[in-house]
């Protein structure tokens, strides 16, 4: 019988086992000012809503009044889901009388919430879209948050928010929470990429992986196929193309935060791109693009609408939505071609005539 004394725990495990979200977060900043503490404590928050809203995903078909629409449209003329609804409330709850952020900004909601108690001190908005792909819950599939902090510029007294419309470089931190077969929190400081898995145990986002790296290139292309004929010809030439060529494979789940965790641990490319009857797509800059291109640039992986990086495109309302070519930087890089090559054509086109 082994005596427990004569038990030796490997360093690097105990390491990597005591390593939380809020000792990650100082350890990246380097810092224990006061602004290193602000994010440590902000970025705490966005992991006790992900907790809260874990808790509320897990025991859903259990409980009365969770599952299905509430009747109701949001600002983007969608219909809105229960979980849409709690998610968002647990977010501002859990900021409330924080002294952290000054505004919360959803696109559940037409304009920021204001918490004007923390806004002498709270010098921060939170951007956030509290349940993306709630059109899952219902069914039991992977759902997700994201999220973004900015630093608060100006006074902001029309409460326009008119600092956000500003592009996605000035983001000081962003990242997402995957409600799946476990909870992971995956963040970025401007210092890499690094993901958390929720230990229910500890109640904790405990480490997971440093400095992620998306791979170069993937053979996974997701995107909702079922738009084809309603894309401009550009986007079908390429996807002719990879159903022509082998090593490729289509990967979609209908929520973006998890075919976007999957381009990222694996590579390839994610597609939601406008339409001829819609050019500016259907994501949300703000609250879905811009964040998720600060972590994947982070990650050495690119996110354009197909012409322009994602987190140059400057915002003239707070719910502009983009199309999105986002992953690997060679996948990117194919998607764009067949873009270019078409500009190409037509405005050869256009000059013969």
């Amino acid at each position: 019988m082994t005596n427990p004394e004569q038990i030796v725990v490997p360093e690097h495990i105990l390491d990597r086992d005591c390593t939380t979200l809020s000792r990650h977060v100082l350890q990246q900043l380097q810092s224990f000012g006061p602004e290193a503490q602000d994010l440590s404590a902000i970025m705490n928050r966005i992991a006790l809503a992900g907790k809260l809203i874990s808790r509320r995903l897990s025991r859903a078909g259990l409980m009365v009044g969770v599952l299905g629409f509430t009747g109701e449209e949001n600002v983007q003329g969608e219909s809105v889901k229960k979980m849409d609804v709690y998610a968002n409330e647990v977010f501002i709850s859990v900021f409330k009388q924080s002294g952290l952020v000054c505004r919360l900004a959803s696109e559940e909601m037409e304009k920021p919430y204001y918490i004007p108690e923390n806004c002498p001190i709270g010098r921060y908005t939170l951007l956030y879209d509290p349940i993306d792909g709630s059109a899952n819950v219902d069914i039991n599939l992977n759902v997700g948050s994201i999220f973004a902090i900015r630093q608060q510029e100006g006074d902001d007294l029309d409460g326009e928010a008119k600092d956000l419309l500003t592009n996605g470089r000035k983001q000081i931190a962003a990242g997402y929470i995957l409600y799946g077969p476990s909870t992971m929190l995956i963040y970025s400081l401007g210092h890499g990429v690094h993901s958390f898995i929720l230990d229910p145990s500890l109640g904790e986002f405990i480490l997971s992986e440093e400095n992620i790296k998306i791979p170069g290139h993937g053979p996974v292309y997701s995107t909702n196929e079922g738009n084809f004929w309603q894309w401009y010809e550009a986007i079908r030439d390429y996807t002719r193309y990879v159903h022509r060529h082998d090593g490729y494979t289509a990967r979609y789940s209908g929520a973006l935060v998890g075919d976007i965790h999957r381009i990222l641990m694996q590579g390839g490319v994610f597609l939601y791109p406008g339409t001829v009857k819609k050019p500016e797509g259907k994501l949300r800059l703000l609250y879905e693009t811009a964040p998720l291109a600060f972590l994947v640039e982070q990650a050495g992986g690119r996110a354009t609408t197909g012409t322009e990086e994602i987190l140059d495109v400057i915002p003239s309302k707070l719910h502009q939505r983009t199309p999105l070519v986002i992953g690997s930087t060679e996948d990117v890089k194919l998607v764009e071609s067949f873009i270019q090559d078409r500009i190409r054509r037509d405005n050869s086109t256009m000059n013969n005539c």
